[in-house]
């Protein structure tokens, strides 16, 4: 009988599978462009100018009015990080010239700090403290350097019992860390997600919010918490940014994908509050060229915090091209702070793609990005832009450093190479004219 019940259920359940996918092709062939281009049936991805959310919860602290930039430990050190590596970095970032185009910030990362507080009979709840082999001069003195060469000094911790490797974390030590933080001339706090206790984020991460803003210090508060619990519905009144995905690694895929989730989050950022996709790989090696500056473009154009993560003490020349494009910078630092997205795609896999986003001055950034393997002419009509379609429209390169047209009307087309893209300035006539 048991058997017979099993087969029943078993039955009644595949059944109900069946016409759940077939209600699904339904609908998906429903939804299913009617040509690859638009032709005015077709609706772009996403409205670039949708901004209802825009600035509504950042903070109005006076810090991130634009993303952060700077540079993290992390991706190319991992654990083997010591104070020698941190001074060579800042002086790096001063004599590249990376300093200068805004790149501040010099963050020590995980494994910083002993494997156990220091219990003195003064404190007892333990304070912590820099590792003595690899940080014997401490994050005081280390700061002190940092300070000194016009740059600001970062340090990690995690909204739980431990760090993601094992070191202590500052879950209900909030206010003596942050005191701590302060006094040792810390700028920049990354709060990760680790051994977190199953308490929910929402709780976990204003604490240290508020231990940051009672020492009187202006701390910039990066919240990593992977986008588990969705950050950006609620991290806007608690941190200057928040992680929207899980860790990058240094490849194709898992840039792709993370740039196409934080996409999702577009219209929480603004200035005092960023959407995090996570730091950049640019240079690590396990890109090509047109790969990392597609990616560097990308992140660019999401006004995400620009934070190196390769060794800026053996920087390629190819690499600092990417990473001192002066004109990418300057789209992903603009003053209107509106996060540019996806806004159509077509072709094989929809990898024909082009991302966008107003900026001041009435101008607008474009990025054509080709994630197929083969070169392709990818086509940016001005329906999917937002603008007239006889409207007259200046186009900058912004690799190539050039204009390419002064006076495009309806759309624009270039040939992108496979896993690669093309930036421009669109400037439309009126805005022009304006500015002229």
């Amino acid at each position: 009988m048991a058997k017979v019940i099993k087969n029943y259920v078993l039955a009644m359940l595949r059944g109900i599978v069946f016409v759940h996918l077939l209600a699904s092709v339904a609908v998906g062939a429903r939804v299913l462009p009617t040509h690859p281009y638009l032709d005015g049936r077709e609706k772009p991805v996403a409205n670039i100018f949708d901004t209802s959310k825009y600035g509504i919860f950042q903070l109005s602290d006076g810090l991130a009015k634009t993303p952060q930039m700077g540079w993290s430990s992390w991706n190319f050190f991992a654990c083997d990080i010591n104070e020698k590596v941190i001074k060579e970095t800042a002086d790096a970032l001063v004599s590249t010239g990376l300093a200068n185009l805004g790149y501040n910030y010099v963050n020590i990362d995980d494994c910083w700090s002993e494997l156990v507080r220091d219990s003195k009979p003064s404190n007892v709840q333990g304070q912590l403290a820099a590792e003595a082999k690899t940080f014997p001069s401490g994050i005081k003195s280390l700061a002190d350097y940092v300070h000194s060469k016009g740059l600001k000094l970062g340090i990690y911790s995690d909204a739980g019992a431990f760090t993601c490797q094992v070191r202590p974390g500052s879950l209900f030590h909030e206010l003596d860390d942050a005191k701590l933080f302060a006094s040792w001339g810390v700028d920049y706090l990354k709060y990760d997600n680790c051994f977190n206790l199953g308490l929910e984020p929402e709780k976990r991460y204003p604490p240290m919010r508020d231990a940051l803003n009672a020492t009187g210090r202006p701390i910039f508060y990066s919240l990593c918490e992977w986008g588990v619990h969705d950050p950006a519905l609620w991290a806007g009144q608690v941190g200057h940014s928040w992680r929207t995905t899980d860790d990058i690694n240094d490849s194709w895929a898992s840039m792709t994908t993370i740039a196409d989730i934080n996409d999702k989050w577009a219209s929480y950022a603004g200035p005092g509050g960023w959407n995090d996709p996570d730091m950049l790989e640019v240079g690590n090696g396990g890109m090509s060229y047109q790969e990392y500056r597609a990616h560097f473009s990308i992140w660019a154009l999401m006004k995400a915090p620009l934070i190196i993560g390769c060794d800026v003490r053996n920087i390629t020349s190819e690499t600092l091209e990417i990473l001192a494009n002066e004109e990418v910078i300057a789209v992903n630092q603009d003053p209107l702070g509106v996060q540019g997205r996806k806004v159509y795609s077509y072709g094989p896999h929809s990898c024909y793609q082009v991302w966008a986003g107003p900026l001041s001055s009435q101008r607008l950034a474009v990025v054509l990005w080709n994630r197929c393997l083969k070169t392709a002419t990818i086509t940016a009509k001005w329906a999917v832009l937002g603008l007239e379609s006889s409207v007259r429209v200046s186009i900058k390169d912004l690799w190539k450093h050039e204009y390419v047209s002064k006076d495009s009307v309806a759309l624009f087309s270039a040939r992108v190479d496979g896993h690669a893209c093309e930036m421009y300035i669109f400037t439309p006539e009126a805005a022009a004219h304006s500015t002229s």
